[in-house]
C-alpha cells in the first residue's frame, strides 16, 4: 500500500511542478492575496478528479486486457525516461519560474481563469489521465496510488498559494529550479526502473 501511495505521490508532484503556466498562474494570485485559496482548491480537485478518472478507468479497462497493460507499461516506461530526459536538459539550463503581473479580479473571472489555464492545458491530460492513470492501473493497491497523487496535488499547490510571497525569491532562481528539475529527473528514472523491473 505505502509503495503504491509513495509511487503516486513522488510522480505527481513531478510532473505538477513541470506545468509552468498553472505554478505561475497559482503563484501570481498568491503573491497578489487575490482569491489565492479558491485557485488552489480549484487546481486540487481538478488534479484529483482527473487522476481518479485515469487511474479507475484505466484500471478496469488494463486488467481485462493484458496486451494493453503491457502497451501501457513499456509506453509510461518510454514516456518516464524521456521526461526524466527532459528535466536533465532544463536542469542544465533553467529557467525561473516569474509571476505575470495581473489587474485585480473578483472571484468569478479569477475562477474561470484558473479552469482554463488547468484544463486547456493538452499536457493536463496526458499526465493525470494517460500517463498517471495507466501507471496508477499496474500498482497492487491502485486506490493509495490515486490517493498518493491527489496528496502531491494538495500539497503544491497549498505551498504555492500560502507560501506563495516566500517562495517567490526562491523560485527566481535558476538554481533552484535546476535542482528541482534534477529531483524530477531522478523521480522518473526511478519509477521507470521499477516498472521496468515489474515487467521483467
Amino acid at each position: 500500500m505505502w509503495q503504491s501511495y509513495s509511487n503516486g505521490l513522488l510522480l505527481s508532484i513531478g510532473l505538477i511542478m513541470a506545468l509552468g503556466a498553472q505554478n505561475a498562474f497559482v503563484l501570481s494570485q498568491s503573491l497578489r492575496r487575490e482569491h489565492h485559496i479558491a485557485v488552489a482548491l480549484v487546481c486540487i480537485v481538478c488534479d484529483s478528479v482527473l487522476v481518479a478518472a485515469g487511474v479507475f478507468g484505466l484500471a478496469s479497462l488494463l486488467a481485462q486486457n493484458p496486451v494493453m497493460l503491457a502497451i501501457a507499461r513499456w509506453g509510461g516506461i518510454a514516456f518516464l525516461l524521456c521526461y526524466g530526459t527532459q528535466a536533465l536538459r532544463r536542469a542544465y539550463r533553467p529557467q525561473a519560474l516569474q509571476a505575470d503581473p495581473i489587474e485585480s479580479r473578483t472571484l468569478l473571472p479569477v475562477l474561470m481563469a484558473t479552469l482554463a489555464v488547468t484544463l486547456l492545458n493538452p499536457h493536463v491530460y496526458l499526465d493525470t489521465v494517460l500517463l498517471i492513470g495507466s501507471l496508477g492501473a499496474q500498482q497492487s493497491v491502485p486506490g493509495a496510488y490515486a490517493l498518493g497523487a491527489a496528496s502531491a496535488s494538495l500539497l503544491w499547490f497549498s505551498t504555492l498559494a500560502l507560501g506563495g510571497a516566500w517562495l517567490a525569491p526562491w523560485l527566481a532562481r535558476p538554481l533552484t529550479w535546476r535542482l528541482i528539475d534534477v529531483g524530477v529527473a531522478i523521480m522518473m528514472f526511478a519509477v521507470a526502473a521499477q516498472l521496468l523491473t515489474g515487467a521483467l
